[in-house]
């Protein structure tokens, strides 16, 4: 979600009908519910409710279904969500990790027999596949929810991650179970997942090209200066992680809330190179 899109969700919501209209819809979940009880519920005319609920789903926070002769009306939580994640991107000066329960108050996966949500897959690059392509996979898996499976892989891979980057996504809630450095061979094999974006964080992968995932691949290119030039366990090493997982976290809560659907390939493309040009404060070593 963008500054623009944000702010027409809060000028939707900027009144107090709208506001009892959405939480009476919170508050009956997936069910949803007709017009006639909403407007009894609230004890609004129903030519006002229909105006009301026109303008929450023009923003996109409430969605209508026809049932028999009826409408249902249903609160979009996915939308809410994005919205908590706009507003946690900068976080306490850039520490998003620090908004870490406000994220997490939305649920990430469809609600039980609602719509199936196409998912897609993103592969991240890096050399050794020890730092940054792990901290973006591990970011994107817990902000993207059902809509996003997140892999990561290196072209020359370390013999495992940095143990500074398993600590750090530990300490922030992460499920690390799965973290590992791998080749990215490993998803050209025929049984592999097919890949929706392919994403490099490194300026260059050993001086080759980007791997050949087929045509169908998205890619795009977020060089991202790498923590292993400095020394384990430095302060200044610390910094870096930190910058780096601020970068992702705001970049990857962008990415997640692109209507996908509504985008081309050439607008999706452009998108991702757009959010390559996010600054990251480097930090050096004296």
């Amino acid at each position: 979600m963008e500054a623009p899109d944000a702010a027409s969700v809060f000028a939707a919501l900027g009144q107090g009908s709208r506001l009892d209209l959405l939480r009476t819809l919170l508050e009956a979940g997936p069910a949803g519910l007709s017009a006639g009880t909403i407007g009894t519920a609230l004890g609004i005319a129903p030519s006002t409710l229909s105006f009301h609920l026109r303008a929450l789903e023009q923003v996109g926070l409430v969605r209508s279904t026809r049932q028999g002769r009826s409408l249902i009306y249903t609160a979009q939580i996915e939308r809410l969500r994005h919205l908590i994640i706009f507003l946690s991107q900068d976080c306490c000066g850039g520490r998003p990790e620090l908004c870490n329960d406000l994220v997490q108050a939305w649920p990430t996966s469809p609600p039980e027999n609602g719509p199936m949500i196409p998912a897609y897959n993103v592969l991240f690059l890096c050399t050794r596949n020890s730092a940054r392509s792990l901290l973006a996979e591990a970011i994107l898996n817990k902000l993207g929810g059902e809509r996003f499976h997140a892999y990561s892989a290196g072209s020359d891979p370390a013999p495992q991650p940095m143990p500074e980057v398993v600590e750090k996504l530990k300490n922030l809630g992460h499920d690390v179970s799965s973290i590992r450095s791998k080749s990215y061979r490993e998803f050209q094999k025929p049984e592999a997942p097919r890949m929706d974006f392919v994403i490099t964080l490194c300026d260059e992968l050993q001086g080759q090209h980007c791997p050949d995932f087929g045509g169908h691949a998205i890619t795009a290119s977020w060089p991202l200066p790498g923590p292993g030039q400095f020394a384990p366990g430095s302060h200044e090493r610390v910094l870096m992680l930190n910058e780096l997982y601020a970068s992702l976290f705001r970049r990857l809560g962008i990415f997640t809330s692109l209507n996908m659907d509504a985008l081309d390939r050439m607008s999706l493309r452009h998108r991702l190179d757009h959010l390559s040009e996010a600054p990251l404060t480097v930090a050096k070593e004296h």
